[in-house]
């Protein structure tokens, strides 16, 4: 097995852009983008000592970031009392751009706490779902729901990579704009 390295000094050349790329995507504002990202080069900094090396630099990082992107969310929904954002890691391989966002009840909440909502809210969710276009819907349950492999999507549906997660942040999008409007 290859043991990997950690060189800070490259960082933010080398891998800011693909950063603020994917942290933009899941919180659509390029400031908070932007500090999310300096937040994750920080921590990786404080916490290259426990580095393994079992990772890929830039996996490592992106780990970081998604941490940093829940915590996030979390600081969000705790002062909104409305939602949290899931995001499932996959912990196999190297599954960067592998997460599923979902706006749901707290589970943690003991104010708000309840079966019955978290089932309206997957209803709602799948009736949003199903207004998106034919392809979209696909692509997102496809990558989102199923947790398919971006390179197994783009084979089976003829597309490429930038297609795909253009379709995805599109139907999030879409999504939380019918949630909002519809549930919430």
């Amino acid at each position: 097995m290859t043991r990997h390295t950690l060189n800070p000094d490259i960082w933010v050349d080398q891998y800011a852009d693909y950063l603020f790329n994917f942290t933009v995507s899941r919180v659509t504002d390029a400031e908070i983008a932007k500090d999310l990202v300096q937040e994750t080069f920080l921590a990786g900094l404080k916490s290259a000592k426990n580095f393994k090396g079992d990772a890929a630099e830039r996996t490592w990082l992106v780990a970081i970031l998604k941490r940093k992107i829940i915590d996030h969310y979390r600081k969000i929904n705790s002062k909104k009392g409305k939602a949290e954002v899931r995001i499932n890691y996959n912990s196999n391989h190297d599954s960067d751009g592998d997460w599923l966002e979902e706006q749901v009840a707290d589970p943690y909440s003991t104010i708000n706490s309840s079966d019955m909502e978290n089932k309206e809210l997957a209803l709602a969710l799948e009736e949003c779902i199903s207004k998106l276009p034919k392809k979209q819907s696909m692509v997102f349950k496809m990558k989102t729901i199923q947790g398919i492999e971006t390179e197994v999507i783009c084979n089976e549906l003829g597309i490429n990579p930038s297609n795909l997660w253009v379709m995805i942040h599109r139907a999030r999008t879409a999504l939380m704009g019918c949630l909002n409007q519809n549930w919430f």
